[in-house]
């Protein structure tokens, strides 16, 4: 399998314009029935270490959690507004990167930054639709400032 660039650069545009509008029913369609997804500090994934936090080994697991988002988000009323850089192409075309920034929004109009990383995808064809196999979460730090509820 070969990804192409547009189709590439569509997903990680769409993955999160989703997040950000709360539209996760549409977010997890983004994923192949077979997935995984990962949010690993770096400090961790540097040494080896598989402490995740988040680890969903399945699609059912990622929508258990975005059924239990919907109940943990109305104690933390918040907007999110994903920045993704430029996808780079990796291992033959069935792997991409990106760095990402993520910044939230609170009730009150304040705005701060909430997360940043690097997006590491492998790729499935499905169709004629590129989906997400596995979606590792690289967080520059353990330092998240608050519930991490919704999808990063």
């Amino acid at each position: 399998m070969k990804i192409d660039r547009a189709s590439l650069y569509d997903l990680f545009a769409e993955y999160g314009a989703l997040i950000d509008a709360s539209r996760f029913d549409e977010w997890l369609g983004l994923f192949a029935g077979e997935c995984h997804y990962r949010i690993i500090p770096r400090e961790n994934f540097d040494r080896g270490l598989p402490a995740a936090l988040i680890f969903c080994d399945s699609r059912a697991m990622l929508e258990d959690r975005i059924r239990a988002l919907r109940e943990a988000n109305k104690y933390n009323i918040h907007t999110d507004r994903h920045l993704i850089g430029l996808p780079r192409i990796l291992d033959d075309g069935i792997a991409a990167e990106a760095p990402f920034v993520v910044y939230q929004t609170d009730q009150e109009g304040e705005t701060r930054l909430f997360a940043t990383g690097l997006y590491r995808d492998r790729l499935q064809l499905v169709g004629s639709r590129l989906k997400i196999r596995d979606k590792l979460v690289l967080l520059d730090t353990f330092a998240v400032p608050t519930l991490l509820a919704t999808p990063l």
